[in-house]
Parts: structure tokens; sequence; C-alpha cells
């Protein structure tokens, strides 16, 4: 199942600055815009904790 559309558009990375999201439907993972942590979603609910985010590349 995907993400709804609305949901979407309001979720932000939880770090300082809020960024918004990306997200890839087939990897089932949010990438924050502005830091690129990535954010795992698991079994249709995403998984917004600093903890459990991947690092990835800055933008």
């Amino acid at each position: 199942m995907a993400l709804d559309q609305q949901l979407l558009e309001i979720l932000a990375c939880p770090d300082t600055h809020h960024a918004p999201l990306d997200y890839d439907a087939d990897a089932q993972t949010l990438t924050c815009t502005e830091c690129g942590r990535i954010f795992p979603i698991r079994d249709d609910i995403p998984i917004l904790l600093l903890d459990e985010a991947i690092e990835g590349d800055a933008k």
C-alpha cells in the first residue's frame, strides 16, 4: 500500500530544520531533502526517529 498523498505533504524531517521528505515507494523509504537522512517505512508506517534513520548524502 502506498502512503497517502496528504500525509506525504505534511511529513517533515524530525531534525531541527524540518525539511520536506522525498518518498521512494519501491524502497519504502522517506529521504530528507536537506540532510539526506533516510527513514524507513515499516508496515505502511513512516518511522521518523533520528535513531532509526540511515545517514545519507546531504544535498
